[in-house]
């Protein structure tokens, strides 16, 4: 059993809970305990409009040094938002007097209720659930966990943009990445080729500027339901949101558009593995083209 300390983030507790509930499920099978951090914060995804934008890797620093405290190395997420925003705090601060900043301010915290102990020390590293699966697991103990193949359902993955830039923050190639395919095929899933995998999804323009989501929605789904898509698959709690419940405003602008289920990678790996049904997160109500029709039809579920 290897163990990892875990930082859940503010999606996957409540909007995206389908996610942390089936990856804590496929963990567990494949022998990786997830530790919840103790003490955590929201990693501050939001962008910064500034320049000088140290104040906003603050929260994220704060985190790791709460892993630090841990007398840990690592730490591992499962939202891709959470993973880019904390991976780029941490390389941030590999500017020793970006850094020193940073620990000024954590300083000043020291005697607040949740506050750091220490100053940080920029040596943690930041996982994403799937480098875990890639680097640590590997994909030949992926296949051999898998009970009932999905070798009748045609799955097309959906990176959109957190997971994977800029370079040398993403967990794969920007260009042409592999891991959710490989995943995938682990799995036994017909897996199709999706040339919009890698496109942004309209992000928190889903806030104010539907109309920008509802166009991305068609442009990221129309390619891979053409090309035979049953399913879109994603890593992202905010890609899953827009992909899945703005499909019915991408529908009155674009009569064509067919309903899609999209579910998260870890809830296919639920399902082939064969865990109880109630860590596939189907039942939540965070589903807006319900899976489970499509699932009952390939005798998945």
């Amino acid at each position: 059993m290897i163990t990892l300390p875990y930082y859940p983030g503010c999606a996957v507790q409540t909007t995206a809970k389908n996610y942390s509930i089936s990856g804590m499920a496929v963990a567990k099978r494949l022998e990786i305990e997830l530790i919840e951090m103790e003490r955590w914060n929201c990693c501050g995804v939001f962008p910064s409009l500034v320049t000088d934008d140290l104040m906003r890797h603050l929260a994220s620093i704060r985190n790791l040094v709460h892993v630090q405290e841990m007398n840990e190395s690592r730490v591992v997420t499962f939202c891709s938002m959470c993973y880019h925003t904390l991976k780029e705090a941490n390389t941030f601060v590999e500017d020793k007097e970006r850094l020193e900043k940073i620990n000024s301010f954590l300083e000043g915290e020291k005697e607040i209720a949740g506050g750091v102990k220490e100053g940080y020390e920029g040596e943690i590293e930041v996982l994403d659930f799937l480098e875990v699966l890639r680097d640590i697991v590997g994909y030949d103990k992926i296949v051999k966990e898998v009970r009932k193949p999905l070798k009748e359902l045609k799955v097309a993955p959906y990176y959109g943009c957190l997971a994977l830039r800029p370079r040398g923050i993403g967990m794969d190639d920007p260009e042409n990445p592999t891991v959710l395919e490989s995943v995938l095929e682990a799995l036994g899933a017909d897996v199709i080729s999706n040339p919009t995998r890698t496109q942004c999804c309209g992000s928190y323009h889903t806030v104010d500027r539907k109309d920008i989501v509802e166009k991305l929605t068609y442009d990221n789904l129309i390619y891979p339901i053409r090309s035979g898509a049953e399913i879109i698959v994603t890593c992202c709690p905010l890609c899953s949101f827009n992909l899945d419940f703005r499909q019915k405003g991408s529908q009155k602008l674009y009569r064509s558009l067919q309903e899609v289920p999209v579910m998260y990678y870890t809830q296919l790996m639920a399902i082939a593995f064969m865990l109880d049904k109630r860590s596939y997160g189907l039942d939540l109500g965070l589903h807006y083209v319900d899976p489970k029709p499509l699932l009952k039809a390939k005798n998945l579920y």
